[in-house]
């Protein structure tokens, strides 16, 4: 993560919820909830990458007490600004080490956030993190996609993910790193406005490993959050892993 608001500064924060109103409809965020409020039950809850509060806010509203890692001091006061949003503590830090007050029953990144920390060993630290966080029996879940480089023809790194009369978006991989830049063609009236992103993609069998060296266990893995059956085929997962139980 870098130094400041990291990628996701004012402008970015100013539209981000517009940006991604698909991931605002009920259907996307209730089985989310859902599945988040039954693990949590009547213990606290820390979203890492907290954002404007997509999740947090809904999930709050359920009873849950909700507490956030956010980098970004101006998606943090976007979730400020709306209803509920005052209500949800934020340490403001790089969640691979940032450290909120408490132990927390459940802790969860959604929407591809573990892909935020560029390099592999912020992504052992963020699960190390995660793990000091929890208490005994604690889980910590995580929402993110199937890295897909088998789409890259022989040779080339570019692959088009979209492509429409106002955005085209481009994924340039580096394969070697396992890293992803994420170039963004917005609409702007008669103009195209360009913005990009680093992610490092990550594989479901790297993470197991990062979630062992935490000391945590799998504990189940489906393809959504409506526990849709984990296969070959599916394009992203949920995964929880568990911090064991004191004995």
């Amino acid at each position: 993560m870098t130094d400041g608001d990291g990628h996701f500064n004012e402008p970015v924060a100013a539209s981000y919820d517009e940006d991604a109103d698909a991931m605002f409809a009920p259907h996307v965020v209730d089985p989310t909830v859902d599945f988040l409020a039954g693990l949590a039950g009547d213990g606290r809850a820390l979203e890492l990458g907290i954002g404007t509060g997509r999740i947090a806010l809904p999930l709050a509203a359920r009873g849950v007490e909700v507490h956030g890692i956010e980098l970004s001091k101006a998606m943090v006061a976007r979730l400020r600004a709306k209803p509920g949003g005052e209500g949800i503590g934020v340490t403001i830090g790089d969640f691979s080490v940032a450290r909120a007050d408490g132990t927390f029953r459940l802790a969860y990144l959604v929407f591809n956030t573990i892909m935020n920390l560029t390099t592999q060993a912020a992504q052992v630290a963020c699960f190390r993190n995660v793990a000091d966080h929890l208490e005994p029996g604690g889980r910590f879940v995580i929402e993110v996609g199937i890295p897909d480089p088998r789409r890259l023809p022989y040779g080339e790194r570019f692959v088009i993910f979209d492509a429409s009369e106002t955005h085209w978006g481009v994924d340039e991989y580096d394969v070697e790193r396992q890293g992803l830049i994420s170039h963004h063609f917005q609409g702007q009236g008669s103009a195209f406005e360009k913005s990009e992103g680093p992610f490092r993609y990550v594989w479901p069998a790297e993470l197991d490993l990062m979630a062992q060296l935490a000391g945590m266990e799998l504990q189940g893995r489906w393809e959504g959050w409506a526990n849709e059956p984990f296969t070959s085929e599916s394009r992203q997962h949920v995964s929880v892993w568990q911090k064991p139980a004191a004995s």
